[in-house]
């Protein structure tokens, strides 16, 4: 995995400033805020989530056709905010799953015979930056190349690691009926904290850090800040949004109350 990172990262060294940095920017703001208040609204992250997964699906599956994938968007953010209960616990089933793929699958990639014919990207000498339309078409090539070494992977895994995945997929969908409040707020800082540490990743291409090396060498302990994350998030929007929900119902039986009292006046006054 270090060399497929420092492909990755000598490629990016010709990308597009507005992307790696508006991409960074983005991804850090909103996750910050998925990470740590994303329980408080969760029906329109939901909706947002909803919409960007059938954007993604749309941007590698449909490709070139923007009226179809403007119409995958729409269909998926609406289905996602009439399932709302049901599409986060997919979502976070989703999630478990493919950061058990992520792990149990590393040590499968790096000995696939797909990387054997996979292009090397080489540090080139940029004349100047590559534009943005350009940058998303050398990450679409990239990750095309990169496909067929996943599939050889996931072909080569014992069956005992998707024992594994499928468990931890299972775990989560009954978490998702049983326990919906903790399942949402695991999967909304789950998701915050893959955000932030993207965007992060991302700014720090542009600085030309070479972040995915440094995780690659030091992968328990950028794992263990990762869990470190979740685990605060979570607990942090468990406590929190619980209150200001509970603030929330006090303020409007204050409202009811007060209306009822002046409903009663009036009542009175008329008789």
């Amino acid at each position: 995995m270090l060399e497929i990172a420092q492909n990755f990262e000598q490629m990016a060294a010709g990308f597009s400033p507005v992307f790696l940095i508006g991409l960074g920017a983005a991804f850090i703001l909103v996750g910050l805020f998925v990470w740590l208040g994303g329980l408080g609204l969760r029906k329109i992250l939901i909706t947002i989530v909803g919409a960007t997964a059938g954007a993604v699906c749309g941007f590698f599956i449909i490709r070139q056709n923007i009226i179809l994938t403007t119409i995958l968007t729409a269909v998926a953010a609406v289905i996602a905010r009439i399932f709302e209960k049901i599409f986060i616990t997919i979502l976070t089933a989703g999630l478990a799953a493919a950061l058990g793929l992520a792990v149990l699958a590393g040590p499968y990639i790096e000995n696939t015979d797909s990387l054997k014919q996979w292009p090397i990207y080489k540090t080139q000498n940029w004349t100047k930056p590559a534009s943005f339309q350009q940058t998303i078409e050398i990450v679409k090539a990239y990750t095309d190349d990169f496909s067929p070494a996943i599939k050889d992977a996931c072909q080569k895994m014992l069956p005992y690691n998707w024992a594994i995945i499928a468990a931890l997929g299972a775990i989560f969908i009954v978490a998702g009926f049983f326990l919906p409040r903790l399942t949402s707020a695991l999967c909304c800082a789950t998701l915050g904290t893959f955000l932030v540490f993207a965007g992060m990743i991302s700014l720090l291409l542009f600085k030309a850090a070479a972040p995915l090396t440094g995780i690659c060498s030091r992968t328990p302990f950028y794992a263990a800040a990762f869990i470190a994350m979740i685990l605060f998030g979570t607990f942090e929007q468990l406590l929190l949004c619980r209150r200001a929900k509970q603030k929330l119902i006090r303020v409007k039986e204050a409202n009811k109350d007060n209306h009822d009292t002046e409903q009663a006046k009036q009542d009175w006054r008329t008789v």
